[in-house]
């Protein structure tokens, strides 16, 4: 072999090593959700992330995904007995049904970078129902953060929505859910 061709052969080599995906898992992975009715009435809890990777080129964010333990939910505006029953509710057949939906998921399909971190679109699946949402991930230090919200009904998830029934007065249950991700890396 000749220098160039040695030369070119290890510049190809060093070339695709530095422009190689990695990586990271998230840790410590949170989700405080809020629901509320039309009234001012809401409740407050948590979810895990369960378990979750980032994909990075040249330090740049450009894919991930993470699954959220459903089962992992817990009121956090209540407490005994009320919050018991509450999360019950919320994990059977009426809301999430996490028996037979023990998961929901988040796979990037778009990533963008922002002054404070990334614009994301991801397929969401909830309940086996997979729609795209478009949230803001503001990256410090190795801590990514999210707040956005999204739409129940588009998951199926029907108890008290103004989207399936009518007439529902004081009894509806707002659509929105809002939500505040966190998790290192």
């Amino acid at each position: 072999m000749n220098t160039k061709t040695i030369t070119a052969f290890l510049a190809t080599i060093l070339l695709s090593l530095g422009l190689s995906a990695q990586t990271t898992a998230i840790t410590n992975g949170i989700i405080n959700w809020e629901g509320s009715k039309i009234t001012t009435d809401s409740h407050t809890g948590t979810l895990d992330i369960s378990e979750g990777m980032l994909t990075f080129e040249a330090d740049a964010l450009v894919g991930g995904s993470f699954t959220v333990d459903m089962n992992s939910m817990v009121c956090t505006d209540l407490s005994g007995k009320s919050a018991a029953r509450l999360v019950g509710h919320l994990k059977s057949d009426d809301f999430f049904g996490v028996a037979e939906h023990p998961e929901a998921t988040l796979v990037f399909t778009s990533v963008v970078p922002t002054e404070s971190g990334y614009n994301i679109t991801g397929d969401f699946t909830i309940r086996g129902i997979t729609n795209a949402e478009t949230f803001e991930l503001n990256v410090v230090n190795n801590t990514a953060t999210a707040d956005f919200e999204i739409d129940r009904s588009k998951y199926n998830v029907k108890f008290r929505s103004g989207s399936f029934f009518e007439n529902l007065g004081d009894k509806l249950i707002n659509d929105e859910l809002k939500l505040s991700v966190s998790f290192t890396y």
